[in-house]
């Protein structure tokens, strides 16, 4: 009982603060929308009518401010879903969605398409395509390897794969117009949502939903896993099945959010230690948690991105300096185990 209360106010809590960081995203900037103008806006679209508000207003929520919202949005929720995930599924309190070099395969992807003068859309095309193929590669070395821990095996590959896509990626850097062609790499490995369009959005959004789908319906198998692979089939849980489904949609999601808002740290591997030592490490109850909490915090970092100077600041540098105190705290203070 006391648990399921935990569980019902971490999640009312989380919702709560998702909303407010909604209402202070579409109010700080250039040309601020207060709530009222946004709720009346919202329900003149939704009724047919019309308001008052001046054209700009319009404009502002549904062309330039909301869609990046709502990047900022699917991009947080989705990594530290795949993060929540990833801890479960490898029993490591250390792994992030980029584990298995999803990230190094989209960012390697991006990188080939701004070297080879691509349009944007076929660069997200790319980046999306190449993370998936890193982790397929990953996984196809991990079953080539026998006798050994296969969950080990899978870690070390994806690092190994990882430092090579890393290196491909640098190759690259080397190699491009430095006038050019290595500013835009360079920015887009630090992680923007600045030019991202409800188009981006609704190409991600079919992914994100389609790789949350398997971690929803499995959630409750996914507490079994935290016990070992021998424990969890004694119990009748098919591990290699759950483990390919968990990992086909958490990286099939880390690659949408990745091609849309380049390479984004810390998400995955903080939000997951957050939202669990709100309300446990029950996986059903820590999967909506972290889903909320990963969707407020990119988007009171993307806010912070673009507000605090005159020259937007790269999400990558801010989840590293916000990331990382907030890390070492959460290390000092926590009195449970992860698990």
């Amino acid at each position: 009982m006391k648990d399921a209360l935990r569980a019902r106010l971490g999640l009312a809590g989380s919702a709560a603060a998702f909303l407010v960081l909604v209402l202070v995203a579409f109010a700080i900037g250039r040309y601020p929308v207060a709530p009222g103008e946004l709720a009346a806006l919202l329900w003149a679209k939704a009724s047919g009518g019309t308001t008052d508000l001046p054209g700009a207003v319009e404009a502002v929520v549904f062309r330039i401010r909301g869609p990046r919202i709502l990047g900022a949005v699917l991009a947080g929720a989705a990594l530290a879903a795949a993060g929540s995930a990833y801890q479960g599924l490898f029993r490591n309190p250390l792994v992030s969605p980029d584990i298995l070099a999803v990230s190094s395969g989209a960012a390697l992807g991006a990188v080939l398409g701004i070297f080879l003068s691509l349009d944007a859309f076929s660069i997200q095309a790319l980046a999306f395509v190449f993370g998936l193929a890193a982790v397929g590669a990953v996984y196809a070395v991990a079953n080539a390897v026998r006798g050994h821990d296969p969950v080990l095996v899978l870690v070390l590959a994806g690092v190994v794969l990882g430092a090579l896509l890393g290196s491909c990626v640098a190759l690259l850097k080397y190699l491009a117009d430095p006038y050019n062609q290595l500013p835009a790499i360079t920015f887009w490995l630090l992680g923007s949502l600045a030019g991202v369009t409800a188009a981006d959005v609704g190409a991600a959004l079919p992914a994100v939903a389609l790789g949350l789908a398997p971690l929803v319906l499995l959630r409750w198998r996914m507490n079994l896993m935290a016990l070992g692979d021998e424990e969890a089939r004694a119990l009748g849980v098919h591990v290699g099945r759950l483990r390919l489904a968990v990992i086909a949609g958490a990286t099939l999601m880390t690659a949408a959010v990745v091609s849309i808002a380049g390479v984004v740290g810390w998400v995955g591997l903080l939000i997951p230690h957050v939202a669990r030592l709100i309300v446990g490490p029950d996986f059903a109850r820590l999967l909506p948690v972290a889903v909320l909490l990963g969707a407020g915090y990119m988007l009171g970092v993307d806010t912070l991105a673009r507000t605090m100077a005159r020259a937007e600041v790269p999400l990558g540098v801010l989840t590293a300096f916000i990331g990382t105190p907030l890390f070492i705290w959460l290390l000092a203070t926590a009195r449970r185990s992860w698990q």
